[in-house]
């Protein structure tokens, strides 16, 4: 069963996630439906928030973009199929020293059919939990790094539209803005 994916204006995609801190049946079915709902979205990333749920989790399948990037998980470099898709559980990551920053259109499920530039690291790690508790370092680059990055904004508040620069934010600013006034409309249909 697919979830709703929340879109913009909706104050869940503002609100930074809860700690996971039972890794539970609960936690698996959800983190389950959340990578059916990614893909029935054609999505490589999915954050909680976007489904309504403000916690620290994420999903992330990489397996059908071209694999400009490189990965290391755990000190071993698996092909994708083996740990795709990815469950990510209170998510840490910092830039990898002196790496540069690249600029790379984003899109997000939340915010259909607007894109726009973002200024981010191009290499990271990533410590995390699986679904199972199970802690991970990740080290990746170029789209696996831009994509985890994307995601762990939205586990805390933070939307791809408030990195743009304001020059980009405004060629997008009244697409977001019809967004935004369609959003508000279907939540004043489904209210009681």
């Amino acid at each position: 069963m697919s979830l709703r994916i929340v879109h913009y204006n909706e104050p869940v995609l503002h609100t930074k996630g809860e700690k996971v801190t039972s890794f539970d049946s609960a936690l698996a079915r959800l983190a389950e439906e959340m990578i059916a709902t990614m893909h029935e979205a054609a999505g490589i990333g999915l954050a909680a928030q976007q489904v309504g749920r403000a916690l620290q989790l994420c999903v992330v399948d990489l397996r059908e973009s071209d694999a400009d990037f490189t990965w290391e998980i755990d000190g071993a470099r698996p092909p994708l199929d083996l740990f795709m898709p990815m469950v990510m559980a209170n998510p840490k990551i910092t830039k990898v020293p002196g790496t540069e920053e690249t600029v790379y259109e984003e899109g997000c499920l939340s915010f259909p059919k607007i894109r726009g530039d973002v200024v981010r690291p191009d290499a990271i790690v990533a410590t995390f939990q699986d679904e199972h508790g199970v802690m991970h370092t990740l080290k990746c680059n170029g789209l696996f790094a831009r994509c985890i990055q994307h995601e762990v904004d939205h586990l805390n508040g933070v939307l791809f539209i408030e990195r743009m620069d304001k020059k980009t934010r405004g060629e997008i600013e009244d697409d977001v803005k019809a967004l935004a006034k369609a959003t508000k409309a279907a939540a004043k249909k489904t209210s009681p």
